[in-house]
């Protein structure tokens, strides 16, 4: 972790003598006012989960449904060779239906009593500074990358709190190195609520290059230290490794490869236990006449965790893989599963802002240690509807519903899940 932390120290001290390949940012700079912006988004979200097959006594349907509000205030940069600003937010859940004995999923904090809060609020904010192309932001901020995504799957989004420098010195060159101590969860208002505090903390380093318009490859590398008060520690590595490449093949027609690998080591600081785990994902996408996009994936699992690839520290956001779709990551030990998917874009056909997904996904050969032929499968569908136009632009309404289901072997419970979303952002300045 030592070395990371000095990483970033030389970057931020480089962008401020090196000779630089892209214009600056900085100096464009119109000022901390100026350039600011406020912004907030609403959203409403209904989810169901009915779980079929269940032991007696165990849940068997969670249904709840709430009000989500954020607002994301974003100041510029003060003029001169250094700029500093800040960010800051407010966030605000509300329950509009929940009973006990229907919540759990994951949209409320739940009460001693065992009922879903009526309302639940957070507020945080984080200082920044840009020299040249790279600028620094410590304090509780929203990250989305591939070894640490701040999950934004429910009604409000997880926080993390640390240090994030970007820099874009080099044109077409993207890096990130950042330190974090506190992840807090999506259905929780106080800091390092994720996982009980699972992480302690948290370092990554890493970018991504654009070869060409048509190609690029990204790597990045996180080293975390996890673990409860008075309970043994473990740290977990992960490497991520990324390959996209865009092939055009005639007007309208386009054939694009993501190619996405992990590799995760685990130790336990307090014995000698280590493991590793290895998950990767192929997808092929065609495009068509702007409208059509037929996409098939192979996702494959090896190593000898037994819980085959694991979030480890977070919310679940931080799995870039083709097959980690709504319910299930189909990414257990052993795990191999296919993907086929049909996006349609109703604008080529005169109705803009109309959408429809569908995907199907087998898994084969989950290893749950008495059994190796675990099996299980996820049919997903999607329709959604942006406004286009008038005072509620960009208002959109989105249906997803998703069916699963699995053998013993596979250890998951079969489910039925709905979820309707609508959300309204707006931009006050």
């Amino acid at each position: 972790m030592q070395m990371i932390k000095l990483s970033v120290i030389a970057l931020a001290v480089a962008a401020a003598s090196t000779q630089m390949a892209v214009a600056s940012q900085q100096s464009e700079s119109k000022g901390f006012i100026e350039d600011s912006s406020l912004n907030a988004h609403a959203r409403t979200l209904y989810m169901n989960r009915d779980f079929r097959n269940q032991p007696s006594g165990t849940q068997s349907y969670r249904e709840d449904f709430g009000l989500g509000l954020k607002a994301i205030y974003e100041s510029g940069f003060t003029q001169g060779t250094v700029g500093f600003g800040v960010d800051a937010f407010g966030l605000q859940g509300i329950k509009l239906d929940s009973g006990r004995g229907r919540n759990g999923n994951g949209q409320f904090p739940t009460g001693s009593n065992g009922k879903a809060e009526d309302n639940f609020s957070q507020a945080g904010g984080a200082v920044k500074a840009r020299i040249s192309n790279t600028t620094l932001k410590y304090g509780e901020q929203f990250v989305d990358l591939p070894v640490l995504s701040t999950d934004d799957a429910r009604l409000l989004p997880e926080t993390t709190t640390g240090f994030l420098v970007t820099s874009n010195e080099i044109e077409n060159l993207e890096l990130n190195l950042g330190h974090f101590t506190a992840l807090t969860a999506m259905d929780q208002s106080y800091r390092d609520s994720s996982n009980d505090g699972l992480l302690r903390s948290l370092d990554l380093i890493g970018g991504r290059y654009n070869l060409t318009n048509d190609l690029s490859a990204a790597y990045y590398y996180s080293d975390a230290e996890v673990g409860h008060k008075n309970a043994g520690e473990a740290t977990i590595k992960k490497h991520y490794t990324n390959v996209n490449y865009n092939l055009p093949l005639a007007e309208q027609q386009n054939l694009n490869f993501d190619f996405n690998m992990y590799n995760t080591k685990f130790k336990d600081k307090d014995a000698s236990d280590k493991s590793s785990n290895n998950v990767w994902s192929l997808a092929a996408a065609y495009s068509l006449l702007d409208a059509h996009t037929f996409t098939v994936a192979h996702q494959r699992v090896t190593g000898g965790l037994d819980g085959g690839y694991m979030y480890g520290y977070d919310g679940g956001g931080s799995v870039y893989l083709a097959n980690d779709v709504q319910y299930q990551g189909f990414h257990q030990k052993g795990e191999k599963s296919f993907q086929a998917r049909y996006d349609l874009d109703m604008a080529t056909f005169g109705v803009p802002g109309l959408s429809f997904m569908t995907r199907y996904v087998r898994g084969s050969n989950i290893d749950s240690g008495a059994r190796n032929d675990g099996k299980n499968w996820e049919r997903d569908i999607e329709a959604k509807y942006v406004l286009q136009n008038g005072v509620a632009k960009d208002l959109s309404f989105r249906v997803r519903q998703a069916t699963y289901r699995a053998n013993d072997a596979a250890n998951v419970r079969d489910n039925n899940e709905v979820r309707l979303i609508v959300e309204y952002p707006l931009s006050i300045l």
